[in-house]
């Protein structure tokens, strides 16, 4: 009579509850309760000065530069003037972020679809349309990430201010634009620097598509259109919210890019530039910084927690199969 030997199957447990992969190892460490209190310190040690920001932006004038914020606890006194000043109020020491906060949907929104929109289409195109020198442009719009943003900012610029000319041949002219049309040449200097890495990581995520589900869309007769619109696009929304999330916070906190191309004037200054200004010229007005600088990370803060779930799954995209 013989006694059956327990066999453990690739990526099971051992008798023991010990996982056999090195993934599921790794994965019990960080699900152990160390880990976890590891966690909760690193969010609470995270997450204190940003409180603490929202709690000076909420002091008096003469309480947040008499004492620090932590003794709001005993001594609390709370108002919305520091907020009411910097948004609404008349005088140019105010701030005046009201109009700047609008200039920063202006500039950030279209920042962020635009790139979308065309790296979606291009790393389909490079993922599930065969042409000749595919690879090769791959590997081309892969090696433009590694171009600083800082050497493109003076072609960028003369390109909008004298156009584009070829043997005396005016190709292109100068766009001349005034106010609050230089929103476009921030839209378009910010779809210029995102596309290689939006193309790249959207590609990713795409060329990892079940290519059984590709070839029986064919097979049904759905062209490339109707393959791209009703399968594609639903299945890399985590990959869309990632790089989304990533564009909008860099639109967002940038000032180079803005002060260039837009302007430091109140038609067109988003708020990088309005801070940037508090900062150097009424550095000693706390009350006034503090309460600026919560405002600026208000929209941001809703932006990633809306979209947190599909975060990580974006992250991920294209770095594992199965």
């Amino acid at each position: 009579m013989t006694t059956a030997t327990p066999t453990v199957a690739a990526g099971t447990q051992k008798t023991d509850g010990t996982p056999t992969t090195t993934a599921g190892r790794v994965r019990k460490r960080l699900n152990s309760r160390t880990a976890t209190l590891v966690s909760i310190v690193i969010a609470v040690v995270w997450t204190i000065p940003t409180f603490g920001l929202l709690v000076s932006s909420l002091r008096p004038e003469d309480e947040i530069k008499t004492t620090g914020w932590w003794t709001s606890f005993t001594n609390p006194q709370f108002t919305f003037e520091n907020y009411e000043q910097v948004l609404f109020g008349r005088s140019s020491s105010s701030g005046q972020l009201a109009g700047s906060f609008i200039n920063s949907l202006a500039i950030t929104i279209p920042s962020v679809l635009f790139p979308l929109a065309f790296a979606c289409l291009a790393a389909y195109a490079l993922a599930w349309i065969n042409f000749r020198g595919r690879d090769w442009v791959y590997i081309a719009i892969f090696a433009l990430q590694i171009v600083p943003l800082q050497m493109a900012l003076v072609p960028l610029l003369r390109f909008f201010s004298t156009g584009v000319s070829l043997g005396g041949v005016t190709l292109m002219p100068a766009w001349d634009l005034v106010d609050e049309q230089k929103f476009a040449q921030v839209w378009f200097a910010h779809t210029c620097f995102a596309l290689p890495f939006a193309v790249f990581l959207l590609h990713n995520f795409i060329s990892q598509l079940p290519g059984d589900l590709m070839e029986a869309a064919r097979v049904d007769g759905a062209t490339h259109p109707k393959i791209f619109r009703t399968i594609v696009l639903p299945l890399i929304t985590p990959a869309l919210a990632a790089f989304g999330i990533f564009q909008f916070l860099w639109v967002w906190n940038d000032l180079l890019v803005a002060l260039i191309f837009a302007g430091g004037g109140d038609e067109t200054a988003p708020l990088t530039v309005r801070l940037a200004e508090m900062a150097g010229t009424r550095g000693n007005e706390w009350q006034r910084l503090t309460a600026g600088a919560f405002v600026s990370i208000v929209v941001p803060l809703i932006v990633f927690l809306s979209l947190q779930r599909f975060f990580v799954r974006g992250l991920l995209a294209g770095s594992v199969k199965g």
